[in-house]
């Protein structure tokens, strides 16, 4: 399994997106940070409002110079429907990413078990949340990475966080990999 280490490059991402054509990730400039959320799929009942939430929130992020995306590794139509019944309006929705890709963002992944809560059916591979802060560079700031759908960093104090890092440039953490003596 994959681990990002904070100050050094991302993987390359490009992904389909229900309604804005390809979403690079080389692509994008924003001032700050881009926030990329990866969700479990349409058939989690946690996402769609976890995703309404960061809908709702994203000229906030916006407003700090953080462009957001939320991907899952569901197909077209599962996208599209997700969008349209969560009723997201502002957030890019990217789809079809493979497995291969979401572990190397070191995301866990997890076999279908059946119908979820909400009666869809889960598909046969699918990978579990994760959320990652890069810097403008391609850079990895901040990461976090889930074994299950429970427990996911709020929106709000992901902004709270921007707030204090941003105005005093806060380095990222996490960043020593070789062994202490």
């Amino acid at each position: 399994m994959t681990m990002l280490i904070p100050r050094q490059p991302v993987p390359q991402l490009e992904i389909d997106t229900v309604d804005e054509g390809v979403w690079r990730l080389a692509e994008q400039k924003p001032e700050h940070f881009t926030l990329i959320v990866f969700y479990r799929g349409w058939h989690c009942p946690i996402c769609g409002p976890y995703l309404r939430d960061l809908d709702r929130k994203s000229s906030e992020f916006s407003e700090r110079g953080v462009s957001t995306v939320a991907i899952s590794s569901d197909d077209e139509t599962r996208a599209r429907t997700a969008k349209e019944k969560w009723k997201i309006e502002n957030l890019p929705i990217g789809y079809g990413i493979s497995i291969d890709q979401g572990r190397q963002w070191g995301l866990f992944v997890s076999s279908g078990i059946g119908k979820t809560s909400v009666g869809v059916e889960e598909p046969d591979l699918f990978f579990e949340p994760g959320l990652f802060l890069v810097r403008p560079d391609g850079t990895l700031y901040f990461s976090t990475v889930q074994t299950m759908p429970f427990a996911r960093p709020t929106f709000a104090d992901i902004l709270k966080a921007l707030d204090v890092i941003i105005p005093r440039n806060y380095p990222a953490r996490g960043e020593v990999v070789r062994s202490m003596p």
